[in-house]
């Protein structure tokens, strides 16, 4: 959609996806140019979040807490993200997989993270916009969208929805809502998303 469109073709801004292993939320990002590679300095940072996992009820911890499981490089795809990244962008897009209406847990645990940015005003001012990919028509679109909306409102991000104003956000049938971009992926990952999407 074109108000995702805009911040991720300024030079600098950052498109942050969690752990989008190719999947439709990754799609979403195709016709931007981003091939899962880190851009050149005039070109949109493309970034994801590491894996995380709960580690077993038996341990020490009781399950309560999230522990990296993926390794400190990725062996392909886009790099992880950085807090420079963040300092650097002049806008940031944000996307996740729906988990159960909500982003998926890679990415609140990395915005979880962000304190002392969000004290510091890292984000202050900086125009941002979220994108999802969901596996049913109802899987929940529209409230992981809201999900990612609040911390960025709590780090003074100006939100850039998608006004009815563009025509394709009432013309797509399996993606797309005010709150940002989306898609219906189906069960299979089968359907890609489509030009309006």
């Amino acid at each position: 959609m074109q108000s995702a469109a805009r911040i991720a073709d300024t030079a600098g801004s950052c498109v942050m996806s969690g752990w989008c292993d190719g999947g439709n939320s990754g799609a979403l990002l195709q016709p931007w140019g981003f091939g899962g590679t880190a851009g050149a300095a005039d070109r949109p940072r493309y970034r994801r979040s590491p894996r995380h996992e709960r580690p077993p009820a038996h341990s020490a911890t009781g399950g309560a807490v999230t522990q990296t499981s993926a390794p400190p490089v990725p062996e392909d795809g886009a790099p992880y993200v950085e807090i420079a990244d963040l300092a650097e962008c002049a806008g940031l897009v944000l996307g996740s997989p729906t988990r159960f209406g909500n982003m998926a847990a890679p990415v609140k645990h990395f915005l979880d993270g962000l304190g002392a940015e969000w004290v510091n005003g890292t984000l202050a001012g900086k125009p941002a916009a979220v994108f999802t990919s969901t596996a049913s028509m109802h899987g929940g679109q529209e409230s992981t969208l809201l999900s990612m909306h609040l911390p960025l409102l709590h780090h003074g991000c100006l939100i850039v929805g998608i006004p009815f104003t563009e025509p394709a956000l009432s013309h797509t049938s399996s993606g797309g809502t005010p709150y940002g971009a989306s898609h219906v992926a189906g069960a299979q990952d089968d359907p890609q998303p489509t030009d309006d999407e």
